[in-house]
């Protein structure tokens, strides 16, 4: 089986249509309903009538101190009639390089939401774009044809329905569903899968019953600003169940089938390699109200032969101490749809944590084994120690060893310090793997400087000498920026930049590159100029964990692209379009990111990348994607507290976001912007 070089593009006969039939139906829900009797509040509607005269009144800000309006810009007329809603529109030209070929790319996308009375919360996001090459061949003709594309996601949340059921539907572009068993795993991790399709799920408050399904064409994500969506050849399809059958107890069984592999390409690009494969997981798990015990049980065949494999998962809390254990026997050729995941292993771990006061602490060990011969054999130790010595000093360490067919260690050293220029973090770093000589080092400085309420400003500095795959050691520098500023009432920009060089023939050179300058014309206009930039990626060598995945795409070409993008945005209905309030309630803004949290502290440093294209949801109804930076924002929330969850549907391997992280309760205030920093963690 070879992997396909190029696999098939989707086409405007087969997305064009798709998004004309979201589009549509979602200008079909734009007259008011009217509420019935489906699992509503019947008197939501009247109680919105009855509520919108006695709205609330900013008492804070003394009138008298506001400037002036500007007629001209600010004044805009305001349609208060119906449920709240929203439309934004994007148009964007771009001009770039992937490699040695040049690229133009240009479309427009478009999505936002609608409350209806009966209906839930529909939400959509679409684009269509073209992507024209530039590439010299054989004869040194220009090659400038290109195809349309796109991708559209229409979702329908908390559409509630008789016996306490509720359900989320989705159509376009999607991941496949996971039951929570499936994702509350500590040692391992099921992946989901990308598609065109349909998805639905469904769920009952009074007996914990889910079921969920879905499938469609597997495909991958295109496009720089303009999320594009390329189809390949093959089908995946999904069914799942969860329930509580006994007191404490919970159930759930998953079918997965694929036609097709993930594999990395010659240039670094996923592709798809052909392969059937089709799998099934089961999980029980009891949770008391100190411990928690969930069995796992994976079977999965196809074109690469069958395979069995189950682990245990267990946590008891003991005061101050936490214990999480279990064993594991992971057949060799396991799979799980079209991404790899661990196999042939076999073997056992155990993790203690401790914290009170200012001590935090945790170690554990893994006893790992191959099945077959041809994998890992050995142990893996890991050690974490923090100390606060003051409200404005921390200091700790942590230390990895690896004990296999070569011996490896790891140690990270570093100091945290608050003072008036921010906070400070000195960080050294060592590896030495045993047999080659490879040792490495590095030591960095990260500071995240005080700015005001709004802004940010980090910087990391960081200089050492790093060895890859067994070869000399060579010297690396690199300096990174990441933050945003207002520089005018209408005027912002933000981005990140990083920049690595070493001095050896095999050595990481790169650079990354990640600017937007954001000028808002007028309250539902606004301009933006972006510069991105990536070239080189590569494995930290201090990484040790055997069981964590390897990255797919190790190196990358340079690319490059410079885009220009008109926004549209618009708010209707009463109450301004609050998200999760009554008419005329007070409200505030949500912001955030998501990034991976290379040195594990839970602030994001100017080095860590971000996360593109993760689904975040508030109150389980209103959704919105990150962008190139990671950001991700909703505005006009009602004040008090809300749910915000985080979808790892896109998250790199072997990259997860904590239980804790994933879903959280934050409380919005009077006229502020909350900023919500998620970070994405791996196993140590």
């Amino acid at each position: 089986m070879s992997p396909r070089r190029s696999p098939p593009k989707t086409t405007a006969r087969a997305i064009v249509p798709a998004i004309a039939l979201a589009l549509a139906v979602w200008s079909a829900q734009a007259a008011p309903v009217e509420s019935a009797a489906t699992g509503t509040d019947e008197g939501e509607t009247e109680r919105a009538d009855a509520t919108q005269d006695e709205s609330y009144v900013d008492r804070v800000i003394d009138p008298g101190s506001l400037s002036d309006v500007d007629e001209a810009t600010d004044a805009q007329p305001y349609d208060d009639s119906g449920l709240p809603r929203s439309f934004n529109a994007e148009l964007a030209y771009s001009h770039g390089e992937f490699g040695d070929d040049r690229y133009r790319e240009y479309g427009i996308s478009a999505g936002g939401h609608r409350e209806s009375a009966r209906w839930g919360t529909w939400s959509l996001q679409a684009s269509v774009s073209r992507r024209d090459d530039d590439r010299d061949d054989a004869f040194g003709e220009i090659d400038g044809n290109g195809d349309w594309t796109g991708s559209a996601t229409l979702w329908q949340r908390n559409l509630a329905m008789p016996g306490q059921w509720r359900g989320d539907n989705g159509a376009g572009v999607l991941n496949t569903p996971s039951v929570p068993l499936q994702r509350e795993q500590y040692r391992f991790f099921l992946p989901s899968t990308t598609y065109a399709g349909l998805s639905s799920e469904w769920s009952n408050a009074a007996t914990g019953l889910r079921l969920q399904g879905g499938g469609g064409r597997l495909g991958h994500y295109t496009g720089t600003r303009l999320l594009g969506f390329e189809t390949d050849e093959g089908h995946v399809g999904t069914l799942g169940a969860q329930w509580q059958w006994a007191n404490g107890w919970a159930g759930s069984a998953t079918w997965l089938s694929s036609d097709g592999r993930l594999v990395a390409g010659d240039a670094g690009q996923p592709v798809i390699e052909d392969g059937r494969s089709h799998a099934v997981h089961a999980a029980t798990a009891w949770q008391g109200a100190r411990d928690r015990v969930q069995l796992n049980l994976l079977s999965s065949g196809g074109d690469a032969g069958d395979a069995r494999g189950g682990w245990l998962d267990a946590r008891s809390e003991r005061g101050r101490y936490t214990h999480n254990y279990g064993a594991f026997h992971l057949g060799e050729g396991l799979a799980w749809g079209s991404y790899p995941i661990n196999n042939d292993t076999r073997g056992a771990y155990y993790r203690v944590g401790y914290q009170f006061a200012r001590w935090s602490w945790s170690a554990g060990i893994d006893r790992i084994e191959s099945i077959s011969g041809d994998s890992f054999d050995g142990n893996y130790a890991t050690a974490y120690a923090r100390y606060q010595h003051s409200s404005t000093l921390g200091y700790g360490g942590t230390a990895s060893l690896r004990d296999g067919d070569d011996r490896a260690l790891a140690t990270q050293w570093f100091l945290d310090k608050r003072s008036d220029w921010g906070t400070t973090r000195l960080q050294w770093d060592t590896a030495h793997v045993s047999g080659d000589g490879a040792d490495s080092w590095q030591a960095s400085i990260d500071q995240a400087f005080p700015v005001r309420a709004g802004s940010r400003l980090s910087a990391t500095v960081a200089y050492g000498e790093l060895a890859y795959d067994g070869e000399p050691a060579t010297r690396t520098s690199s300096f990174a920026l990441y933050g945003g500023q207002d520089l005018t009432d209408r005027l912002s920009i933000d981005g990140q930049l990083r920049w690595t060089h070493g001095d050896g023939p095999g050595a990481l050179r790169g650079s990354n590159v990640n600017i937007a300058m954001n000028w808002a014309l007028n309250p539902r206009w606004s301009l933006t100029a972006s510069l991105y930039q990536n070239q080189g990626t590569q494995r930290s060598p201090f990484e040790l964990d055997p069981l964590g995945q390897d990255p797919l795409f190790m190196r990358l070409p340079r690319e490059r692209s410079a885009f220009l993008v008109l926004r549209y945005q618009r708010d209707a209905g009463r109450a301004r379009a609050v998200i999760g309030g009554a008419p005329g309630a007070a409200t505030g803004q949500v912001a955030g990111s998501v990034f991976l949290d290379g040195n594990d502290d839970g602030s994001r440093n100017a080095s860590e990348a971000a996360v593109p294209n993760l689904t975040v949801i508030l109150d389980g109804r209103y959704a919105v994607r990150t962008d190139s930076q990671g950001r991700f924002e909703f505005q006009d929330v009602a004040v008090g507290e809300h749910r915000l969850t985080v979808v790892a549907d896109n998250l790199p391997l072997p990259w997860f976001i904590d239980e804790a992280q994933a879903e959280r309760s934050i409380e919005v205030r009077v006229r502020e912007s909350l900023q919500v920093e998620i970070p994405a963690a791996r196993a140590r």
